[in-house]
């Protein structure tokens, strides 16, 4: 399989890469969905994967040398530290007058950044309390062009996850597999799906290249996800016995919380009516981290099952 990072733009390199003995190919995040369709069509015997969710470079293809500037370790031999996210702050050099460092008298104004697909649409470049983050990329979520990408026949779907936690992974995952299958069945597109992704840690979100405008139809599924229930990762199952599960504790819940069970068949919400510890005692509360109790689940569920807590 050829990384993303080859920077596979168009089928001429796609038809390279299987002279060469390749069976797979997966296409660099900076294409559109009519030109992703192109070399579908131009290059039918050849795997296509394609990028769908999670971080996204602030460099062309993930070509980035950041990382190995300041921590040595590489980008592009999966050890990114992810120097593009950290805080940087703006600091003057007292050692220095301004005639000395021949600053541009144009150097001190205010200026702002403009995308030539959003006209009108003015990002300042400026510093906050927090920092400076100019670098710090929006997440992909193209969830809504699932549809889409499985009509043009692409073969796989991948999210990036990996410094991302199982649960994380779970959730996403279990988000577009609902999307194919309504894809595959002809359903329409379901815009909660999008409200659900909401709902995950992320650092806002975009769709990347996949379209330069958007339909009213796509501006409508933004606005219907934004209204977002949040829910938490609050335990993992160990194991299950007459209906009543053992639990390792990740972060607090306690008795009348609504938790729901996330299973790859299909998740199930419930109000949680009792909690013990191993001895049978009865608990209000499961404090955190570090425990293991006993709760009652409304369906059967193996070992790594997942548990959620709605959040007001």
């Amino acid at each position: 399989h050829l990384s993303v990072q080859a920077n596979t733009m168009n089928a001429w390199s796609v038809d390279f890469w299987k002279s060469m003995g390749l069976t797979r190919v997966i296409l660099s995040r900076e294409l559109s969905l009519d030109e992703i369709e192109e070399i579908r069509q131009a290059c039918p015997d050849m795997e296509i994967e394609v990028f769908v969710h999670g971080a996204l470079c602030i460099a062309y293809s993930g070509r980035c040398l950041l990382s190995g500037y300041f921590n040595h370790r590489d980008a592009n031999q999966g050890t990114c530290t992810n120097a593009c996210r950290w805080e940087y702050k703006v600091n003057e050099a007292p050692s220095l007058s301004v005639a000395e460092m021949g600053r541009h008298p144009k150097a001190d104004q205010v200026y702002y950044i403009e995308e030539p697909n959003r006209p009108g649409e003015f990002m300042p470049i400026e510093e906050d309390e927090h920092g400076t983050y100019i670098m710090n990329s929006r997440d992909l979520r193209a969830v809504e062009h699932v549809q889409r990408l499985v009509e043009i026949g692409v073969d796989c779907l991948k999210i990036e996850g990996r410094t991302k936690s199982h649960y994380y992974t779970a959730q996403v995952t279990q988000i577009y597999r609902q999307a194919i299958d309504d894809a595959v069945a002809g359903r329409p597109f379901d815009v909660t799906l999008m409200s659900a992704l909401e709902s995950l840690a992320n650092r806002g979100y975009t769709d990347g290249f996949f379209q330069r405008h958007e339909t009213h139809e796509m501006q409508n599924y933004r606005q219907g996800a934004s209204l977002v229930t949040r829910s938490q990762f609050v335990a993992e199952v160990l194991k299950q016995e007459n209906g009543w599960a053992l639990v390792e504790v990740k972060n607090r819940f306690q008795v009348g919380d609504e938790l729901t069970l996330v299973l790859p068949e299909g998740n199930r919400t419930f109000d949680l009516s009792e909690i013990r510890d191993q001895d049978g005692n009865c608990l209000e509360v499961a404090p955190g981290s570090g425990w293991q109790v006993r709760i009652p689940l409304p369906h059967k569920a193996g070992a790594y099952a997942l548990v959620t807590r709605k959040m007001d």
